[in-house]
C-alpha cells in the first residue's frame, strides 16, 4: 500500500493566503500570494513529472543543469547550483546512473572530484521531459496575457534586485 500524499490539497494552498484580514500589510499579502502560487505551480509540476515520466523535480533539475553543460559538472558544482548537500547529489546521481541517464567521470586535474555528464540517452530523455515541462508551465500561466506575463516578469526582476540590494546592505537577517 502506498503512503498517502502528505502535501496539502490545492484548495488548502489556494485558501491559505486569503485568510488575511484587510488591514494586513501589503508586503505580507504579496509574500503569501507568491508562496501560494509557487506551491500550486510546483506541486502541479511535481505530480506531472511523477505521473507522466516517473521522475521527480530534483532529478529533472539535476539533468537540466547537466544539459546546460555538455562536458559535465563536478558533483560539488551541482551541489552549489542546486543548493543541496553533496549527499543529495550523490543519491540523485546513483538513481540517474542506474537508469543509464548519466555517467560519472574522474576529473584529471582533481583526483578527489567526480564529474557527472548526461549520456546520449539522458540527453534524449531530458529533451523529451523538458519540452513537456515547458508546455505545462505555459498552460499554468495561460490565465495571464503575454503582456501581463512580461509585466509580472519585470516586476519580479525589480523585486529580486531590491531584495539582493537589501541583503547586501545587511538590512535583512
Amino acid at each position: 500500500m502506498l503512503p498517502t500524499d502528505p502535501s496539502p490539497s490545492i484548495e488548502a494552498l489556494a485558501d491559505h493566503e486569503t485568510r488575511l484580514e484587510a488591514g494586513d500589510h501589503t508586503a505580507l499579502k504579496l509574500w503569501l500570494r507568491m508562496m501560494t502560487c509557487r506551491d500550486l505551480i510546483g506541486g502541479t509540476l511535481q505530480r506531472r513529472l511523477r505521473s507522466d515520466f516517473d521522475t521527480t523535480s530534483p532529478r529533472f533539475e539535476l539533468m537540466a543543469q547537466l544539459a546546460q553543460h555538455p562536458a559535465g559538472l563536478k558533483m560539488s558544482q551541482l551541489s552549489q547550483r542546486l543548493m543541496v548537500t553533496g549527499g543529495n547529489v550523490t543519491a540523485l546521481a546513483d538513481f540517474l546512473e542506474a537508469e543509464g541517464l548519466i555517467v560519472r567521470e574522474s576529473v584529471p586535474d582533481d583526483r578527489r572530484a567526480i564529474r557527472l555528464r548526461l549520456t546520449d540517452a539522458g540527453r534524449a530523455r531530458f529533451d523529451t521531459i523538458a519540452q513537456e515541462h515547458e508546455r505545462w508551465v505555459i498552460s499554468l500561466f495561460g490565465g495571464l496575457t503575454r503582456s501581463e506575463q512580461h509585466e509580472l516578469h519585470a516586476l519580479l526582476g525589480k523585486l529580486k534586485t531590491s531584495v539582493t540590494r537589501c541583503l547586501g546592505n545587511g538590512d535583512a537577517h
